[in-house]
């Protein structure tokens, strides 16, 4: 092969020729297939799939063109503006690395979002997921007609809207909170304990309620999964020698619905890193001495109140490979499923 080609990739274009044999008193014989290869060039191999598949191009467009526009840009945008300083009344200032530098040898407070955010992500992102996995595949289990009724009450908080606030209620800070005054009406304790006031409350509530908030986007995607495995696949397995329920969760449910796994873990991650919001609506901003404080609060610190936008995009850009790194981490692990 010349030089030349070598820049090209090899594609195989069949082209069947029916050889029809035939036996001495005319019966057909055989038919024979002749595969014919030619090298064609990646650009015109691309303008030929495009040609020749035009309309689900077309339908496509739209999505990739505001994936570009919405996600794409900005993160590029970000990322050059994290190597400099900006206000949004100067021009920017190239800096280089120093905010960069400055975030982990200067920012203590920074140190403290990066604890807090690695032990809640670490925490509410595997539990539910794993949590949103088992109470899909127990439900999937039911009757069609109280799996339908079930679905819906345990999805419904996560379509309510603020209904995450129903625990300020529960944990109120005085003596009308119910929790409070259960424990008091028990003698458990004499004064109402300030649940999101006090540092040794605040955090485990948060991740409780992070856990209740967040099971119903992923538990819908796996439900949806369990929908969709082929019964057959069952007693296929069980002529190969699966014996049990376990084995068939292990061997042929999570293999099939891998996609419905991957699309949940991502919604997972995204949920654990920017659950900010959530806490801010409950504890206030700053939380106590920075004891539930994130990245994403930070972030939300330094680009929405402060304005030095070049520094914010060093904190989202951060933010941005930490999510972006935990959600390989978790692709391959679950490419390991099934094996």
């Amino acid at each position: 092969m010349s030089n030349d080609k070598k820049t090209t990739v090899e594609n195989e274009i069949e082209t069947t020729v029916e050889n029809k044999e035939t036996f001495e008193n005319g019966t057909p014989a055989a038919t024979t297939k002749v595969v014919v290869r030619k090298d064609i060039s990646k650009f015109a191999w691309t303008l030929s799939e495009i040609k020749n598949n035009w309309v689900a191009y077309v339908m496509i467009a739209p999505f990739f063109f505001l994936f570009f526009l919405f996600t794409v840009i900005p993160v590029v945008f970000s990322f050059v503006l994290s190597f400099t300083t900006f206000n949004l009344l100067e021009w920017p200032e190239i800096v280089y690395a120093q905010n960069y530098i400055r975030l982990f040898l200067e920012d203590d407070i920074f140190l403290i979002a990066i604890k807090n955010t690695f032990v809640f992500a670490g925490v509410t992102g595997p539990a539910s997921y794993l949590l949103s996995l088992f109470f899909a595949w127990f439900i999937n289990e039911l009757r069609p007609k109280i799996r339908a009724v079930v679905t819906l009450l345990f999805y419904a908080p996560s379509i309510s809207g603020n209904a995450f606030l129903i625990w300020t209620y529960f944990f109120a800070s005085d003596e009308y909170g119910l929790v409070n005054s259960w424990l008091m009406r028990l003698n458990l304790i004499t004064s109402p304990i300030l649940w999101f006031q006090d540092e040794e409350y605040i955090f485990p509530l948060i991740i409780a309620i992070a856990l209740w908030t967040s099971l119903g986007t992923s538990f819908l995607t796996f439900i949806a999964g369990f929908q969709v495995v082929d019964k057959s696949l069952y007693e296929a397995g069980a002529v190969d020698g699966i014996k049990n329920r376990w084995q068939e969760l292990w061997y042929i449910t999570l293999p099939t619905m891998r996609p419905q796994l991957m699309l949940g873990a991502i919604l997972s991650i995204t949920g654990a890193f920017g659950f900010g919001g959530i806490i801010t609506a409950l504890v206030g901003f700053p939380s106590p001495n920075y004891c539930a404080h994130t990245i994403t609060h930070h972030l939300d610190d330094y680009g929405g109140q402060r304005f030095e936008i070049g520094y914010a995009s060093a904190i989202a850009t951060l933010l941005f490979l930490l999510m972006f790194g935990a959600n390989i981490l978790v692709n391959k692990l679950l490419r390991k499923v099934g094996e």
